[in-house]
């Protein structure tokens, strides 16, 4: 096997699956390969623990200790991706394994065992300083398919969970599952309850399919006990295939002529065609600046097309995990995404209300989410409450990288006055 099947074959131990790429191919280079007999021991109770063994090809028996009672002493396979030798509270295996047919196993020594405790699911390096965004899409590994969620202080709410966060978080979490060399190509998502930003979110992975090139992952997301937002996505392994592109990139001004949000607000405060009211009405408020720095390619005069085309990209310096860059860009794919059906009906004094229902990605090519993206949205409909909107996202060589859909809950805000009626 070479290494790109050496690492292809342990991204498929779940207990492998949750770690950084980059880990996971330094344990490629560092396994041995091991080869018994049938009836050959291959760890004998009360011998040194060596390392970390996981079945290739072949199957092996546990026993229990000899001093357990012969009716409690349940012995059981070991079959292709079991492991065993990890995870154990003494330097002595605790139970006899013995090949029960011709075994195959990849062995990581001893010394290597850093590699299975890296930093974060992101990256295996003590790096000092981690983009906001990547900390934002950490998850905590809970058990095999079983992830928890944060919202972080300084990450968007919105007053609930920010869509962008469930769908980066959930989609982190089906990553997680699936080899480091299988990509996400397009994901379905549907948001279902409002999220609590005090409580963590658990995400539930369920393994829908493993195939040779594809892999499919259901996943839900939960807080006390209920299911706030599904998501469906499929995994590819790299091919070679026929191309073409018919979408061209707007004539836009590159990111570099255009101010971000933090500039234009600084502009607003200063600007003496605003009134002195707003300005010391804008100044009072405390502005907490996005982990996506955003750069608007139309002006104000323009906000009234069903339509918005912006650069964005990530702050600071993402992991060199291209699992995680996609994970940056979906999350980032749900800001002011819906916002563009609204604009053709806005007026002064409109209050709006607007919640997303689904949310759709296709992903056509590498995206590095830490350089500028240009996010081209469009608006083709508005009718019944709901908003129908499409992006396409292109680097800055004018590559299309990305398709996207999504419908939004688009509502006037509720007067004081109004009186709520039931739903029913």
């Amino acid at each position: 096997m070479d290494r790109e099947e050496v690492t292809e074959f342990l991204g498929q131990v779940p207990l492998l699956q949750c770690l950084p790429g980059s880990s996971l191919r330094r344990i490629a280079d560092a396994v041995l390969v091991k080869r018994y007999e049938s009836g050959d021991y291959v760890a004998r109770e009360g011998e040194l623990v060596d390392g970390l063994y996981i079945i290739l090809d072949g199957q092996a028996e546990v026993s229990a200790p000899a001093n357990t009672e012969e009716e409690n002493r349940p012995d059981y396979v070991l079959n292709k991706y079991d492991y065993f030798g990890y995870g154990t509270n003494s330097s002595v295996h605790q139970v006899n394994v013995v090949a029960v047919s011709k075994l195959t196993c990849f062995v990581l020594p001893n010394q290597y065992g850093h590699l299975l405790q890296p930093k974060t699911i992101w990256n295996a390096e003590d790096t000092p300083e981690n983009s906001l965004l990547e900390r934002i899409l950490h998850l905590e590994p809970l058990e095999v398919d079983i992830f928890r969620g944060f919202t972080l202080p300084g990450a968007p709410t919105f007053r609930q969970v920010f869509g962008g966060q469930l769908i980066g978080q959930a989609l982190a979490a089906a990553s997680k599952t699936v080899d480091c060399l299988k990509a996400v190509h397009s994901l379905h998502t549907i948001f279902l309850i409002a999220g609590d930003n005090n409580l963590p979110i658990i995400y539930q992975v369920h393994r829908a399919r493993d195939g040779t090139n594809f892999a499919t992952r259901t996943v839900e997301a939960k807080q006390k006990g209920l299911v706030i937002f599904t998501l469906i996505a499929s995994f590819q392994k790299v091919e070679l295939g026929f191309e073409h592109q018919a979408a061209v990139m707007p004539d836009v001004p590159p990111p570099e002529q255009l101010l971000n949000m933090e500039e234009i607000l600084e502009r607003r405060l200063t600007d003496p065609r605003f009134p002195m009211q707003y300005r010391n009405s804008a100044a009072k408020k405390k502005f907490v600046p996005w982990p996506i720095e955003m750069r608007f390619c139309e002006d104000s005069t323009s906000q009234h097309k069903p339509s918005l085309n912006y650069w964005f990209r990530a702050r600071g310096k993402l992991s060199d995990d291209p699992a995680l860059h996609r994970c940056v860009v979906a999350y980032s794919s749900d800001l002011l995404f819906s916002g563009a059906s609204l604009n053709p009906h806005r007026e002064k004094g409109l209050k709006t209300h607007s919640l997303s229902l689904d949310h759709s990605i296709w992903f056509h090519k590498p995206v590095k989410a830490d350089d500028w993206l240009l996010y081209v949205i469009e608006s083709p409909s508005a009718h019944g409450g709901r908003g129908f909107v499409n992006g396409r996202m292109f680097n800055r060589q004018g590559e299309l990288v990305m398709s996207l859909t999504q419908e939004a809950l688009i509502r006037r805000a509720k007067t004081a006055g109004q009186t709520t009626r039931a739903k029913l």
